[in-house]
């Protein structure tokens, strides 16, 4: 099986090498990977760890502090120094890339959540790679090393937030074993997991080390989180030879978790837990482009809007010839808004409303039909 857009996470102990710095051997490797299956058309997202390994070498000898605040220092100083190994080894391949910081409450906020993947949805189509990294000096979920681990399960926030075919999580041991495989000479790969239960979970034992805050049990929590929204999940080792590449092809490397539904209905389902605030009504050759050519919808085809809305909400699609239910999706438009400009070409909403929030009144990804 080929996936078409895959989100990779990279872990620090994979990037440096189980190092004090980041390894730019190790990293040109892996972007190597990723600009191959660029060139092949697949969209590529980054969730890449590092920053505080890469403040800690910057600031060089000086007394290590506990506490939070030092491990945001290094985090910003690190940052910088990141982005930069990303922007000269993808620049190399002519490869644009796109800084982007987030928090989980980015994506637990509806507005949040909207900007963020209407953002992450724009750099792709322009075929620009993004560089996502927990922000860490405003969240401290991760750099305190609480739950959160290692950017994990950001990264499966942004296989959701993108509508992922495929996560992989990347570090420095095989997949997750019968036992620790650096404690237990006799443990085994599980090569397949069909579905995370508490057997599975007993097995993910902690391993923090002082440069990763990650271990197994939050790859596991993150792959729990991404196959419940229909997401392939891989945990393999990045230092193995063109792994990336073996991946997105389908290969069998690590540990495959499979997803327990289909994006589809995960999206549906999603979607449809959520009640309505109002409904959208579209011409005959709209209602078409949905069905048949699976389009976003825009503001040339609106006729009609009922009820009152934010941007951000819910909203019902409805045929205005037939009345029917067709989809429904998440408005990047008020309910104001959109009947102000229904019926117009998209290049005169800045025109009308004087904002512009794109193109779309509801982005393809996040329309679902009915």
């Amino acid at each position: 099986m080929n996936y078409h857009r895959i989100v990779v996470k990279l872990g620090t102990n994979l990037l440096t090498a189980g190092s004090d710095r980041l390894n730019l051997e190790i990293m040109a490797s892996l972007v190597g990977q990723i600009a191959a299956l660029h060139r092949e058309g697949m969209d590529l997202v980054i969730v890449s760890s590092g920053a505080v390994a890469a403040g800690r070498h910057r600031l060089g000898p000086i007394k290590e502090r506990k506490g939070l605040p030092f491990r945001q220092v290094l985090a910003a100083v690190g940052q910088s120094r990141l982005m930069d190994a990303y922007d000269q080894l993808l620049g190399w391949h002519e490869i644009t890339i796109a800084q982007t910081l987030l928090t989980r409450a980015d994506l637990t906020d509806r507005l949040g959540y909207l900007n963020a993947h209407n953002t992450l949805s724009a750099l792709l189509e322009l075929r620009v790679v993004p560089i996502v990294n927990e922000n860490d000096v405003v969240a401290v979920d991760e750099i305190q090393e609480a739950i959160f681990g290692d950017n994990d399960n950001l990264s499966a926030l942004v296989a959701n937030l993108v509508n992922a075919d495929l996560l992989t999580l990347l570090t420095d041991t095989a997949g997750l074993h019968t036992a620790n495989p650096h404690l237990d000479p006799n443990a085994k790969l599980i090569e397949c997991v069909e579905r995370i239960d508490a057997s599975v979970e007993c097995l993910a034992t902690e391993s923090h080390s002082e440069r990763s805050t990650g271990g197994m049990l939050t790859k596991i929590e993150a792959a729990k989180l991404a196959t419940a929204a229909g997401v392939a999940v891989v945990i393999a080792d990045g230092r193995e030879p063109n792994v990336i590449v073996r991946l997105a092809h389908g290969e069998s490397v690590g540990t495959h978790f499979q997803p327990l539904t289909s994006k589809l209905e995960s999206r549906k389902r999603w979607l449809l837990s959520h009640p309505s605030k109002g409904r959208i009504l579209i011409d005959s050759g709209a209602a078409n482009a949905l069905r048949q050519r699976n389009r976003s919808l825009l503001p040339a085809g609106i006729t009609d809007v009922r009820g009152e809305f934010k941007r951000g909400d819910i909203a019902e699609v409805l045929d205005s010839d037939s009345g029917e239910r067709i989809a429904c999706g998440i408005s990047n438009y008020s309910s104001v808004d959109i009947d102000a400009i229904k019926g117009v070409h998209s290049d005169r909403i800045m025109d009308i409303l004087g904002h512009d929030n794109g193109s779309e009144v509801v982005h393809r990804d996040n329309l679902v039909m009915l």
